[in-house]
């Protein structure tokens, strides 16, 4: 095994934030995107966005959560960098401030079955407008990609984040190479690539 992979998911990964989907359903679009521009930004914590967020999908059906992930689209050359990175055996894994119930059903069709992301409280086929056990925040990222590289015997030097938001910089500043995916300029601040191009085969190119 050469190097870790590390990808965000909203935004990096697929073209979409899963929670500005979920809000269109639940008819808070604007709330939502409001506070999901200030927190990818850094202009406020991300828990703090995640909890206001979730709380406005308070209500929303589960279904809901099936045709967001049906509708969500994989970034260009997302698909074919997953396959050339895992083919010469690097180590590909996903951590995303989004949802579980979204992502491992897409992260099973790439084949990724190392992944973390927060997990929705359900209860009665809706959704309570909670999140269930620690949030998924900066600091729970850069925890993993160390969590990860530890366990597979990889040094921390020879792993590759990807991401594009504020919540993304710890874990880019703690990589081998932090790549700054069509980002925010708060992550291009700290990255030590950036990518401008909307197409996950140019990370290739620039590591």
């Amino acid at each position: 095994m050469n190097k870790v992979f590390l990808f965000d998911f909203d935004s990096t990964l697929i073209n979409e934030e899963v929670i500005d989907c979920l809000a269109a359903k639940a008819g808070v679009t604007e709330e939502v995107s409001e506070i999901t521009s200030s927190a990818m930004a850094g202009e406020i914590d991300f828990s703090e966005s995640l909890l206001r967020r979730v709380s406005l999908l308070a209500g929303l059906s589960v279904t809901a959560l099936d045709e967001v992930r049906e509708s969500i689209t994989f970034t260009n050359g997302a698909e074919e960098l997953i396959s050339d990175l895992q083919a010469r055996g690097d180590l590909v894994a996903v951590v995303s401030g989004g949802f579980t119930e979204v992502i491992s059903p897409k992260l099973d069709t790439l084949k990724i079955s190392r992944y973390r992301a927060n997990s929705l409280e359900i209860i009665d086929g809706k959704l309570s407008g909670k999140v269930q056990g620690k949030i998924i925040d900066r600091q729970a990222k850069a925890e993993f990609l160390r969590e990860i590289a530890s366990s597979s015997g990889i040094p921390i030097s020879d792993t590759v984040a990807i991401g594009d938001g504020a919540n993304d910089i710890d874990m880019i500043q703690t990589a081998g190479i932090g790549v700054a995916f069509c980002a925010k300029p708060a992550l291009i601040e700290v990255a030590d690539r950036v990518i401008n191009t909307r197409d996950l085969r140019e990370v290739l190119k620039v590591i």
